[in-house]
């Protein structure tokens, strides 16, 4: 830059120019000279060796440089990690491991010796929010992928009020919702074998699930975890035996 500066500059200094269209031509004209003069030590000149050497030069990035930030972090036992107050999700078997995280204004890219094993864009605004990729999960998860819990608690309120506040309990409990789908799915399979009203009603009569406060969840929890029963309108006995974790863990 510092030859090309000199050689254009040095040529113009004392000239003037009455618009911009006409220092932009002087300035072509002598660019155009710089490049096609003959090198001085070997043949050609800077425009043919531009000719032989575009065939193999890169294109250009298609998006603009933009300047990133570095952090460290842990990937968390839900494979997720936390940067900025906000949650990416890592390939489950780096859980545990230290990671680099570089950040972008619009990327999140996230490193394990050297290597880039996940990206995200960058999440804005609320805080705790996560942004999760299905190829990320345990396969324990991944199982789950066709259900949500907009479909979970949709199914819910066709059983009961009772069964729905159990859905949601479940959904709520844990950081990332999916680690939460294990114990609704086990409550919705228990409608294969006993009618969805006995199941209602086994949650009304075991919990008091009407209006039920904070303070008393953990005896569903104790419930769910230990198994309960009680006599389905058919006779039967209806066996709750729901796992359900009370820490934050992959199921």
């Amino acid at each position: 830059m510092g030859v090309v500066s000199t050689f254009i500059l040095a040529a113009l200094r004392n000239q003037q120019f009455l618009s911009l269209r006409e220092l932009n031509e002087a300035v072509w004209d002598r660019l155009y000279g710089f490049n096609h003069k003959p090198f001085q030590k070997k043949n050609g000149s800077r425009a043919s060796a531009f000719e032989e050497e575009k065939l193999f030069l890169l294109p250009l990035p298609g998006h603009p440089f933009e300047l990133a930030t570095w952090r460290i972090a842990t990937v968390q036992y839900n494979y997720h990690i936390s940067v900025d107050t906000q949650n990416y999700s890592c390939p489950y078997e780096y859980i545990k491991q230290k990671v680099d995280v570089r950040m972008t204004r619009s990327t999140v890219e996230i490193f394990f010796d050297g290597n880039r094993i996940a990206s995200h864009p960058r999440l804005y605004g609320r805080p705790n929010q996560y942004s999760t990729l299905e190829a990320h999960m345990p396969p324990d998860h991944q199982k789950y992928i066709q259900w949500n819990g907009e479909r979970f608690i949709s199914w819910a309120e066709k059983v009961g009020p009772n069964t729905t506040s159990v859905i949601r309990l479940f959904l709520n409990r844990y950081a990332v919702e999916q680690q939460g789908y294990k114990s609704c799915m086990a409550l919705l399979k228990l409608t294969d074998k006993y009618p969805p009203a006995a199941l209602g009603s086994r949650l009304q009569q075991s919990f008091f699930f009407h209006g039920i406060p904070e303070s008393q969840k953990h005896t569903v929890h104790t419930a769910f975890r230990t198994g309960q029963t009680a006599r389905a309108g058919s006779g039967k006995i209806l066996h709750l035996s729901i796992r359900f974790h009370t820490r934050s863990r992959i199921l």
